[in-house]
This record gives structure tokens, sequence and C-alpha cells, in this order.
């Protein structure tokens, strides 16, 4: 952690430099942390956050509110994505491993920060997430075009159930039970009801869908497409797709704040993210990602809100560091 350390504090240094451009959201800190930060999560309960370090295999942990790293946890080979339960304050990280053997979830107690159990999974499971009203947890494996389904009490599969080709991300809106996953491949997602675990429809989206995000107060569900640099806006009451946003180029990543309705994209190729109206489908605004040092670009991957501060946490996997935004 000698670099991340360091990466720090250059990133206060760069903080502190006069000339910044104001904007609707404000950087209030950059934490270093493990080499290429994937994937990230966010406790509201605890107020800590979660960075899955792809080339470390481990998971930083974030106290919200000193924006200090806490520790690490070790976990299985390339943990690339990362979700909590925040009601039994259980931790899901998704470890790719080679896509030649089947990947695992690592189980890790947030009380205690240790790995409780590992569970086998498809094929290089790369997005993970976590349905706290049913304890239900859902890993996409982007080898065997599968979705495991998981259940939180005796963390064992319950279910397989076969997706489009090379799922990335899956989301799941809590209030209604509905799983969505995006199917890089295919172009498509895959539509499930998380009470039978069926498929209900697949619908066609942009080129390379990757990340995928549920506003649960509206259903409306966010798809980043990697290939033509949009994000498909489908409704999740009639499962088509109303809106094309143009963003940055490698828009891998996506969260959405369901209170206010604001959607934000990292855009990796472009060292930016994407700020969109939930209610207007529109770009309010494009923020340039600092790299650390300020030289070079930076990589933003992934990105997570707290739905009750509404603080904006980006993983930045060039610069080895997690960005905190204040709205």
């Amino acid at each position: 952690m000698v670099a991340a350390t360091a990466q720090a504090a250059s990133a206060s240094a760069l903080l502190g430099t006069s000339g910044a451009v104001p904007t609707a959201i404000s950087l209030t800190t950059m934490i270093g942390v493990g080499e290429f930060p994937d994937g990230i999560a966010v406790n509201p309960r605890t107020d800590t956050i979660y960075d899955a370090n792809e080339s470390f295999n481990t998971i930083s942990m974030i106290d919200g509110r000193t924006n200090t790293d806490t520790g690490t946890v070790h976990v299985g080979l390339d943990p690339v994505g990362v979700a909590v339960n925040p009601r039994t304050d259980t931790i899901y990280v998704a470890n790719q491993g080679i896509p030649e053997d089947p990947g695992t979830v690592s189980v890790i107690d947030g009380r205690t920060n240790m790995v409780t159990a590992t569970i086998p999974v498809g094929a290089y499971p790369t997005g993970i997430a976590v349905n706290p009203r049913t304890d239900t947890i859902y890993a996409a494996n982007a080898v065997d075009c599968t979705m495991s389904v998981i259940n939180g009490r005796t963390n064992t599969v319950r279910a397989t159930v076969p997706v489009g080709c090379q799922p990335f991300g899956v989301a799941v809106n809590s209030r209604t039970g509905t799983v969505y996953v995006s199917n890089e491949q295919a172009n498509s997602v895959t539509v499930i009801n998380g009470r039978t675990d069926i498929v209900r429809v697949t619908v066609p989206v942009g080129a390379g869908a990757y990340g995928v995000a549920v506003n649960t107060q509206t259903g409306t569900v966010y798809v980043t497409n990697i290939s033509d640099d949009t994000v498909s806006v489908i409704s999740g009451r009639t499962d088509t797709v109303r809106a094309t946003i143009p963003v940055g180029a490698g828009a891998y990543g996506v969260a959405v704040n369901p209170r206010t309705g604001t959607v934000y994209v990292p855009n990796y190729f472009s060292g930016t993210l994407s700020v969109v109206s939930g209610q207007t489908n529109a770009v309010l605004e494009t923020v340039v990602v600092p790299g650390v040092p300020i030289q070079f670009q930076s990589n933003p991957l992934a990105a997570s809100v707290d739905p009750r501060t509404g603080t904006i946490y980006v993983a930045d996997a060039g610069s080895a560091k997690v960005d905190v935004y204040a709205p």
C-alpha cells in the first residue's frame, strides 16, 4: 500500500490547487487504495465503502465519516464486483478467477471484516447484486452466460439462470424483486422474475451492454453500452428502451441516486464522470476526474452512491484511488 499512500498525498496536494472550475458536484477528497480498483459499494447504515482491488485480490474498507482507508480483506482471485446487504452487514465479492475454472463469491462479515464463506459459482463472475429484502445474491457469470442465484442465509447456490452472451452487470429492484442482467456480446438486458428465477423478457439495448443500475423509486433501469458510448434508459413498467443518452468513451459503470434520480456514469477512456438527470435524460455536466499525478489521465471504472447522504464514490482504476464527490 506504499504506492496508494503516496497517491493519497498527491491527491491532497491536488485538491489544494487553485483555478478549479466549479461544478454541480464537488470533489471533496481522494483516497489511495489497492491497484486497479474495479468495483465499489456502500453500506449506508454503517457509512462504510467497499472497493474491490482486482490486481491485489483485496477489498479496501473506507470509513465514510473520515474518508480514510481503514484496512483490507484478502478475497479470491481477481475480485471485480462488490455488493452489500445493509440489513445483515454482509459484503459479497465476485472473484473472476481464470476463465477455465469456476469463479467464486467471497462472503465478508461487516462486523468482523472476516471472510466467512467462499461460494463456487459459474465461470468468470463479474457483476454482483443483493436484494436485502429477500437476502438473495445474484452473480453474473461472463464465460458460461449464466446468473447464479445465492441464498444469503445458507450461502448456497439455489438456481442457475441462463441469460445472454457475456453477462457483465447485474442489478435488482428490491421493491419488485426484478433482476436485470446486462449482456455485452448479446447487446441486451435479461429481465428475470426474482420470485421464480425465470426470465421474463430480453430487452435489446446499445452495443456492448456492460453496467446496469436501477432506480428503486421509479423502476427505471440504466445500462451503459461500452461499444457506442451511450446509456440506454429502460422503463421498468414496459421493459422497453425509452431513451438513449450519449456519454463519454468507455462507459463501464453506472450508479443512480434513488432520492434525486441523478445518474452517474464513469467514463474509463475519457477520464470523466457524466452526471445525468433522471427526469430529462440529459447530461447535466461532465466532470473531469483528476489523475494522480495530475499530468496523468484517470480511468474511472465504477461508481456508487450513498442514498442517505447523496455522496458519490468513484473507483479510479488508473490512479488506484477512490474519489469522493459531494452532491
